[in-house]
């Protein structure tokens, strides 16, 4: 069974860009285009790991990941953020339980590492 992946972000062309490159590598993506829209698919699904926009539209991301890790302690979330390093939020992020966080200006490659990092071995 491949691993399953939600990708949540409010900007359709990164949600097309990352669920068609993971696909490509062998994972199952399923995407959220809000916060509610996350939280009611992994409440309806079994996923492997979660990536996260931290400014997503319609919820807090630091609100959202506290769902996750309250409902779903053992999934990986990874907070997904066009912001600066050394960020106030992504050091909350950290602090509240995301197993790591990627930037929008990462190559693919780097992407696709650290989810292989964050994915629970089987």
């Amino acid at each position: 069974m491949k691993p399953h992946i939600l990708v949540a972000d409010d900007e359709n062309a990164i949600r097309v860009l990352l669920s068609e490159y993971f696909r490509q590598q062998g994972y199952d993506v399923t995407t959220a285009e809000t916060g509610r829209a996350a939280m009611k698919l992994a409440d309806e699904g079994r996923f492997d790991l979660a990536i996260l926009d931290i400014h997503i539209k319609d919820e807090n991301g630091l609100h959202l990941l506290g769902y996750f890790k309250t409902n779903f302690p053992k999934l990986p979330v990874v907070m997904f953020t066009g912001l600066p390093q050394g960020d106030e939020l992504l050091e909350q992020a950290m602090a509240r339980g995301a197993s790591g966080f990627m930037r929008k200006t990462d190559s693919m490659d780097d992407l696709l590492a650290a989810v292989r990092v964050y994915l629970p071995k089987s």
